[in-house]
């Protein structure tokens, strides 16, 4: 392992040397690191004319000294191993078209993983049993697919599939929005991502200068409980197994933005679904109980010349967890929900990260490349609390930081490196816990942009 390190690090290193002064002398990081670029980039009407091509892309590759499963096996938690993997995590591409300057077509088609897999049948003429199509990739997902209408700064309209904004990473989840290799683990372990759903959303910026925010009212289709389970709670609860989605009990999302200060932005973001039982594959299947989903969360990011700054916070409430948990283990086999129970009542996740920008430090010399050295701390649980009579599972409980670089080879080329260790049954920023760690270095490559404007 040590020995494919030290390659993998000799190979950036090289690449680093290789780049010209002049290549990176444009770049600005801070307009790449737009509080809210990325949404308002779809209805900007000076940033083209008709229509645009672009899309983003990620590449990890990692090496690590724990097993593939810390709760079976082994007392102590993760086995110690060595093992390596690589992977192509998503590859996305975008489109937008206006049919006139209000009115906006956008659309994203996500490619994880290699894009492969299967679609799953409900047959209703069958005793209602799960049946699995080979005709569509399950891995292939169109993530956006909306219509805009532009009508004041202050409120516009978008109808179709869209990006559920609730938690930092949902809401800005492109790969030069996060210093990691990989996505925050936290809100992706407890929460869908990226997590998007079919409905209709009101937006617009209301006030101006030290008072100016931004908005999103949307409403769309419910989360499903089938989908919840002990380790990621609600994060397989994201409907689009079948072909068509059950509005039975939609889910009411709210966000707002505070951007008044230069370089700062403070958000936070509710979701309701009064029944996510109601959203159930089959309609009686939690016998008429209801199950009500409340969702908080809030962020920030600060950045300057200097410095680049994140935190962030979700907390969950799920009403009627024992029940859930009670009917999801005996969820059929065919089905492609995990049935690991109990589901918990509440869930949380926090983190915080600040990144330093060296070439800042050195009088903003073109010869300095953008490189920012980083440190993320992250706790996260999603059997942070139960019902009364369920018993929760220490190790779901991570505390874990991540060190590492980012170098901005371009304003939308990104190479990552980090080292991450986690300790396992913890809440304590500092120390051990009770299970075997699990450490791994890796190093990734991201990119976004559009490829094609006219």
């Amino acid at each position: 392992m040590k020995k494919k390190v030290s390659l993998f690090l000799t190979a950036l290193c090289c690449a680093v040397g290789a780049v010209s002064a002049s290549e990176v002398d444009s770049v600005q990081v801070a307009e790449v690191h737009g509080n809210v670029a990325a949404r308002k980039q779809r209805t900007d009407n000076d940033e083209y004319t008709r229509f645009r091509v672009g899309g983003y892309g990620e590449a990890v590759a990692s090496f690590k000294d724990y097993g593939i499963n810390r709760y079976y096996g082994n007392p102590n938690g993760n086995t110690r191993d060595h093992r390596n993997t690589i992977s192509i995590p998503r590859f996305v591409l975008a489109m937008d078209y206006k049919f006139t300057p209000k009115w906006i077509l956008s659309a994203e088609i996500e490619f994880e993983a290699g894009g492969t897999g299967s679609a799953m049948e409900l047959e209703n003429s069958e005793n209602g049993e799960y049946e699995t199509e080979m005709e569509k990739g399950g891995e292939v997902a169109l993530e956006q697919f909306h219509i805009t209408r532009l009508i004041h700064p202050a409120f516009n309209v978008r109808a179709g599939h869209m990006i559920v904004p609730v938690g930092l990473t949902n809401a800005h989840h492109e790969p030069i929005n996060f210093f990691g290799t990989v996505r925050p683990e936290g809100e992706t372990t407890i929460l869908p991502s990226t997590w998007h759903e079919t409905g209709i959303e009101f937006f617009g910026t209301l006030g101006k200068g030290y008072a100016t925010f931004d908005y999103q009212v949307l409403v769309v289709a419910g989360l499903n409980a089938n989908g919840f389970d002990r380790n990621t709670w609600v994060a397989s609860g994201k409907q689009g197994l079948f072909e068509e989605d059950n509005f039975n009990s939609p889910g009411y999302v709210l966000r707002v933005d505070y951007r008044g200060v230069p370089g700062l932005r403070v958000g936070g973001s509710f979701y309701y679904c009064a029944n996510t039982a109601g959203n159930s594959d089959k309609p009686n299947f939690y016998e008429g109980q209801k199950a009500s989903l409340r969702i908080y969360s809030g962020d920030l990011q600060y950045k300057n010349d200097y410095v680049t700054a994140r935190a962030n916070v979700v907390y969950g409430n799920l009403t009627n967890s024992k029940f859930i948990s009670s009917k999801n283990v005996r969820l059929s086999n065919n089905a492609s929900y995990s049935r690991v129970v109990p589901v918990a009542k509440n869930a949380v996740s926090y983190a915080g990260e600040v990144g330093v920008n060296l070439r800042s430090i050195f009088n903003h010399n073109p010869k300095v490349p953008v490189i920012y050295p980083f440190a993320r701390y992250e706790y996260y649980n999603p059997q942070e609390k139960g019902e009364a009579g369920q018993t929760m599972d220490l190790r779901n409980k991570v505390s874990m930081w991540v060190a590492g670089l980012n170098w901005f080879a371009l304003p939308n080329l990104v190479v990552k490196a980090d080292y991450t260790t986690r300790q396992i049954g913890t809440g304590k920023m500092f120390g051990t816990g009770p299970y075997t760690s699990e450490n791994e270095f890796s190093i990734g490559l991201a990119y976004i942009g559009w490829f094609f404007k006219k």
